[in-house]
């Protein structure tokens, strides 16, 4: 009865819901995502929130909050995770980086994406950095790697048409010279995504 009438609140501030599954007794494990068509992943991190959830008061206020980096998890738990964090990353078409944030059952060790944070912080309690730090990327090496990502992304997207070339009479589409390098770009995304 409480789900119902919460669905039709929040029905009367927009015209979809989205409801999640709760996952009990969980841990929240984060890894940090770098690159654009061939991501690389850090070792992963776990948060232990000073109160039930990891809120904003948890986060920013009561400074009792605590990163394990690397997070102590099971035999090949990890390596699960950094190949689904490399998969979402993929699948959403994200470019440069992202932190990908999982819930992760304690009893059944079941794995849910929580979220994939586009604009990970850069702040002294930031896990985005300290994970890289600790994969051996260090802070100066991972803006620089930022940087040269951004550049790439923008030079794959520059290449690409922007306005439609109508057919020639010969019955082949016109051509820009750059929509060759555009074609084989959206072919490795396609193939990354597989």
């Amino acid at each position: 009865a409480e789900l119902e009438a919460g669905i039709e609140d929040a029905l009367r501030y927009d015209r979809r819901v989205l409801v999640e599954a709760a996952v009990p007794d969980a841990r929240e494990i984060e890894l940090a995502v770098l690159g654009n068509d061939a991501p690389r992943v850090s070792v992963a991190g776990e948060i232990v929130p000073s109160g039930e959830f990891y809120d904003y008061a948890a986060k920013y206020l009561d400074g009792k909050s605590a990163a394990i980096i690397p997070a102590a998890l099971a035999n090949g738990t990890a390596e699960h995770l950094r190949d689904l964090a490399a998969k979402a990353f993929r699948a959403t078409d994200c470019a440069g980086l992202a932190r990908v944030d999982f819930l992760v059952n304690r009893q059944t060790g079941d794995a849910f994406i929580n979220e994939i944070n586009t604009l990970p912080g850069f702040t002294s309690i930031s896990m985005y950095p300290k994970l890289w730090e600790a994969s051996r990327l260090p802070y100066a090496a991972l803006l620089d790697e930022i940087i040269r990502l951004a550049l790439e992304r923008h030079a794959e997207k520059k290449a690409l048409l922007r306005s439609y070339a109508p057919a020639r009479a010969t019955g082949t589409a016109a051509r820009h010279p750059a929509a060759a390098n555009g074609k084989d770009a959206r072919a490795k995304t396609h193939a990354a995504a597989r």
